[in-house]
């Protein structure tokens, strides 16, 4: 009862459509969830008509790149990562990380990974947000797919300058020789699911997985939240 009554006073927000969540809904509705633009990418695998997996033909060699939603601007999807990383909704990264995870499992794809790891940010950017925005959908995944994850293997040791306004070269002269794999023995022979929260062009992502890749990881796939 009590719950009930501070529900109608201070209602839980919807972080895609910032209206109210009806009783047992978490963290997104039900209508957003239906209207998500999801990628399906994983329907796909690794083929020529994985649109994502293209965009690392030729840079770098990745297993599998998967992406859980599209991103568009001023749409569902910027209010979700907008919420995640700059409004102190960590619990919603794990949340998004369980629902991709249980489809990525429902297909098979627990097989193909040994551990699963995200993008750091460097301690300084930590400090001041406080949290990893890529760790919760790291954390989420690992429980879906029943698979370890770890925070320590990679780390960050450059705070590079903001990426959003970058071009890709740019985006990747800022990236390159940022990232070390502090534990090399956690790596090495390991099947590696790279975990980030959006891809746009990659850099990034192709610098974190050419320092696993260097250091004796077998093989490296990726996945995000939202690819652009």
């Amino acid at each position: 009862m009590l719950q009930d009554f501070l529900s109608l006073l201070f209602p839980e927000i919807c972080h895609a459509c910032d209206q109210p969540l009806a009783r047992g809904e978490r963290y997104i509705c039900t209508e957003c969830n239906v209207k998500l633009p999801y990628t399906d990418l994983h329907l796909h695998g690794a083929t020529e008509l994985n649109c994502l997996q293209q965009r690392f033909w030729g840079k770098v060699p990745v297993r599998f790149a998967f992406s859980y939603l599209h991103f568009r601007s001023k749409g569902r999807v910027q209010r979700v990562l907008h919420k995640l990383k700059y409004k102190g909704a960590q619990e919603l990264g794990e949340h998004l990380g369980k629902r991709y995870g249980a489809i990525l499992l429902d297909q098979g794809y627990a097989v193909h990974f040994d551990l699963i790891v995200p993008v750091p940010l460097h301690r300084l950017k930590l400090r001041r947000r406080g949290y990893n925005q890529s760790e919760g959908f790291a954390k989420g995944l690992a429980e879906a797919l029943q698979i370890p994850w770890s925070n320590r293997v990679l780390e960050r040791a450059v705070d590079t300058d903001s990426q959003t306004k970058k071009s890709r070269l740019d985006r990747w002269q800022n990236v390159e020789q940022v990232f070390a794999v502090k534990q090399m023995e956690a790596v090495k022979g390991k099947r590696i699911l790279l975990v980030d929260d959006v891809l746009t062009t990659g850099a990034t992502l192709e610098a974190c997985a050419q320092a696993l890749l260097q250091k004796g990881c077998s093989e490296v796939s990726v996945t995000t939240i939202a690819a652009a």
